[in-house]
């Protein structure tokens, strides 16, 4: 019964963070973005990365997927069939296994927060 209580108690700030972490990560993609349209010189690495996930729910991967495409510069290509791998197109690869940890301490660990 605490536990219950507990979850309806502090879920609320849960979200909240979430929303503060997700706008944040808004901005600085914008202005990533902003900045390479902006300059004369592109740093663009594009490519496509598999991700594995941890999330297990379709709703968490929905949310995950979402907003990993709402964020400039990234998009979701396409989810494996059992749901454990997330592939994305990214405009920005500088460094392959920082852009995989960004993402699943990132997005995917705040997602795991909100929907688990």
């Amino acid at each position: 019964m605490i536990n219950i209580f507990r979850k309806i108690l502090i879920k609320p700030f849960v979200i909240a963070w979430f929303v503060l972490f997700y706008l944040k990560e808004l901005f600085l993609a914008n202005m990533r973005v902003a900045h390479d349209v902006l300059t004369p010189r592109h740093r663009m690495k594009p490519g496509i990365i598999a991700i594995p996930l941890d999330i297990k729910s379709d709703l968490g991967i929905l949310a995950l997927t979402n907003l990993i495409t709402m964020t400039p510069g990234t998009l979701s290509l396409d989810v494996s069939t059992d749901g454990s791998v997330l592939y994305i197109h990214a405009m920005y690869i500088d460094d392959l296994d920082g852009l995989r940890r960004e993402i699943k301490e990132g997005f995917e660990k705040k997602v795991m927060e909100v929907f688990g």
